[in-house]
């Protein structure tokens, strides 16, 4: 029983040293023309000594960052919600798809998204405009789905109008390709 105790104590405490000296330990490198170089934690010269030689090798500090210290947020002065509605110009973005992106092969189905800033007010509504021509009926909710649209570029925009359908706000155009199938090819 005491072989066990002394066979177990004796594993724990080459469990405990071996990684610390690991940490602790050092590099060499040792150059010669048969092996080239060769980097190694003891300094014995490897194979026959003939022509090489043997450098400690001194390890500078860890590649560290300091930390860059958070700004605090901005004080903003406090306004009725009514004041900042009228102080801030309407904004309409389509949100997706992206600028230039691609529309995969298949029917030339695909969504679109809006965002209106401010969100809208009692009679206003969002149109979506494919190349300039209007795409179903004027609403208050920012998502589209285009079914069938034809092989090519195509410039999506999106615009805010009143009730009486007076222009408010357009969007950037957006430039999709569609990709599908040809007939043609087949």
């Amino acid at each position: 029983m005491a072989i066990y105790r002394q066979a177990f104590l004796i594993a724990l405490a080459t469990l405990i040293v071996t990684p610390a000296s690991y940490a602790w330990g050092q590099i060499y490198k040792v150059t010669d023309s048969e092996n080239g170089v060769v980097f190694t934690d003891s300094p014995a010269v490897i194979g026959d000594s003939n022509g090489q030689s043997v450098e400690e090798v001194e390890l500078e500090d860890i590649n560290t960052a300091t930390p860059v210290e958070a700004r605090p947020p901005a004080v903003r002065e406090s306004r009725s919600s009514t004041e900042s509605q009228e102080a801030e110009d309407p904004v309409v973005s389509i949100v997706s798809p992206a600028n230039e992106s691609t529309i995969a092969m298949g029917p030339g189905n695909f969504g679109v998204s809006a965002s209106a800033s401010p969100a809208l007010s009692r009679g206003e509504r969002l149109i979506l405009l494919i190349d300039g021509a209007v795409q179903g009926q004027a609403q208050t909710s920012g998502s589209w789905f285009v079914e069938g649209a034809l092989r090519g570029p195509h410039d999506l925009q999106v615009q805010r109008t009143t009730s009486n359908g007076k222009l408010i706000a357009s969007s950037e155009t957006v430039r999709i390709y569609v990709l599908r199938p040809s007939v043609i090819g087949r």
